[in-house]
């Protein structure tokens, strides 16, 4: 499917794939000390990225740190760094209940941001840009606001929302931000843009930061919505669908763009200190041809790691843009920082852990990627990672939620979802939430 909109071409990526089998206690138990020996992958048996790493050498062995309690993810990729580390959860997940949030995904719209949770409340945005909050423990409704203008009845491209003192900001496919009141949904403010917003927008430090498909970053005051300053990247004609949201730490804003661009700016006036480009790397597919950064950077201690869709992956030093290493791990999917450890979703789908400091791949696990291997019909897209209690969790399109040992890359456990699922799910109060094509919302703890 393509969508047009002020001459841009947004290319849709629609896929289907296969489930895996659900189990009661799909989340696992504690994960034994890895044993030494080379390790085959279960899920299928051919990967097209190999470990750097002999795992029966010590320093192979990883360790993280013990999770910690998170109470919210009030944005996209939880805090405005996009380093969420190793959150606590129950040891065993089970579902506690499950609510229709609106308008689910159809051949003409689909679901690219996943909600948020801040001060007690769950927020969604639907295929239809219908705001709603849940209380976050029963699942109960408390407001819904359609955010969708006057005379305007189609052309939906979903944004995304974000959340800080008590407001919940909201960029539309319409190019609008809205502020509304996060207790009762009532609209604050709405503030026009220069084109549909294309993720959700990042909040820090009483600014609202919002990137459109014409590859414009918009910086808005969060009391009123008057802009503060603008910044434009390379245009591109053709996009995946979904895309990035800029982090923000230290007084830095990293903005990812469509055109495999990464630029870090000051926040306070989007004065540039540095570019580079992740637009090469390994050409796996045709799309892998479309440079863009679709998952969210990330800050984590100094430092910037990027995934883009042509395959490459990098680490950047924050304060001077220089690059630390460049590996051909890349993909369409957000990077997951964990201690000395980085973990990811390849564009070739294969769930993989790799060293911060240099790259280095210590275990790489390959998701099926087809509904029929045979013949490579109907891909399979999966969606993650997530890090809750030593689990490693991922979804998929064709509906099933996988727990994976960060330790080993060894499967856990898997539960079916109601529907195929198209974004991360997330993780706070010690719950993990999902959010299904069909709109279903399920909660787990």
């Amino acid at each position: 499917m393509v969508v047009k909109n002020i001459s841009f071409r947004i290319s849709l990526l629609a896929v289907s794939a296969v489930v895996l089998g659900a189990c009661s206690t799909w989340f696992g138990a504690d994960e034994a000390a890895p044993l030494p020996g080379k390790r085959i992958s279960v899920l299928l048996h051919e990967t097209g990225l190999t470990p750097d790493a002999d795992k029966t050498d010590e320093n192979a062995q990883i360790r993280l740190p013990a999770p910690s309690p998170t109470p919210d993810w009030p944005q996209s990729g939880g805090y405005a760094n996009h380093a969420m580390h190793h959150i606590l959860a129950a040891p065993r997940l089970n579902k506690v209940w499950s609510v229709d949030i609106g308008s689910g995904a159809s051949s003409g719209s689909r679901f690219t941001t996943s909600p948020i949770v801040a001060d007690g409340l769950l927020y969604t945005i639907d295929t239809e840009s219908v705001v709603s909050a849940f209380d976050a423990q029963s699942g109960k409704r408390i407001w819904r606001r359609e955010l969708t203008p006057d005379r305007e009845d189609d052309g939906h491209i979903q944004g995304g929302i974000a959340f800080e003192n008590g407001r919940v900001f909201a960029g539309t496919g319409f190019a609008e931000v809205i502020a509304i009141d996060g207790k009762s949904g009532k609209e604050i403010w709405r503030r026009k843009v220069s084109g549909p917003i294309r993720s959700a927008p990042t909040v820090r430090g009483g600014r609202v930061f919002a990137t459109t498909i014409d590859n414009r970053l918009h910086t808005l005051s969060v009391h009123d919505g008057v802009t503060l300053w603008n910044h434009s990247g390379s245009q591109e004609d053709t996009i995946l669908l979904g895309t990035a949201s800029p982090a923000v730490s230290e007084g830095t804003i990293v903005v990812p763009y469509t055109s495999g661009e990464v630029v870090a700016l000051k926040v306070e006036n989007g004065r540039q200190l540095w570019a580079t480009s992740l637009s090469s790397g390994r050409k796996a597919n045709a799309s892998s041809m479309i440079a863009q950064i679709r998952g969210n950077p990330v800050i984590d201690r100094g430092r910037v790691f990027v995934s883009s869709n042509s395959g490459l992956m990098a680490s950047i030093d924050l304060r001077t843009g220089n690059v630390i290493w460049e590996k051909n791990i890349g993909g369409y999917q957000s990077p997951w920082v964990a201690g000395d450890y980085i973990f990811l979703i390849t564009g070739s789908q294969e769930l993989a852990a790799a060293e911060r400091s240099s790259g280095r791949v210590i275990w790489v696990n390959s998701l099926p990627n087809f509904n029929n291997p045979d013949t490579r019909e109907a891909p399979i897209v999966w969606n993650g990672p997530i890090l809750v209690s030593d689990r490693l969790i991922v979804v998929s399109s064709e509906g099933a939620a996988v727990a994976i040992s960060p330790y080993t890359g060894r499967v856990i456990g898997s539960e079916k979802m109601p529907d195929g699922v198209s974004v991360p799910p997330i993780a706070a109060g010690n719950s993990v939430y999902f959010l299904a094509n069909n709109a279903t919302l399920a909660a787990y703890r």
